[in-house]
């Protein structure tokens, strides 16, 4: 899915920008800089290349940074990220896999993934590439 070149500047995402779209040098720079250093990969599927997203980030909530990643192990799951967390919880459910995060910080989480569930098994789906051993959320 590509992006306009200026909100795909505003959001960091300048990878996302159909390279048709690049007018001039500078742009084409900008671009293979994104591709180079963002967070994704290139990867050949059934003869063709693709852009493959490693890690999306779904929402932000009171510093809490939420994401999916796109090679991930069972079951369905996503992160939470700050500089004092790295908790991983079930998509269907929002169970803690793996990681410790305080009280306050988990009925942040749970409130979020009961009012956002739908956006994170968006995320989630979007980002599965090919060989993915998950593959897409198939729950409720």
């Amino acid at each position: 899915m590509s992006i306009p070149k200026e909100i795909a500047r505003k959001i960091g995402r300048f990878h996302k920008v159909d390279p048709t779209e690049l007018s001039d040098f500078n742009e084409y720079v900008e671009w293979l800089n994104a591709l180079l250093s963002g967070p994704c990969y290139v990867d050949e599927y059934d003869g063709k290349l693709c852009l493959i997203e490693i890690k999306h980030i779904v929402d932000k909530v009171n510093g809490l940074k939420i994401e999916v990643y796109s090679n991930e192990h069972p079951p369905p799951h996503f992160h939470v990220k700050t500089p004092n967390i790295n908790a991983s919880f079930v998509i269907e459910s929002c169970e803690l896999l793996n990681g410790e995060i305080g009280r306050k910080d988990l009925k942040i989480i749970q409130y979020w993934h009961q009012k956002s569930k739908q956006k994170l098994i968006k995320a989630w789906n979007s980002t599965r590439p090919t060989n993915c051993v998950v593959g897409v959320y198939q729950g409720t």
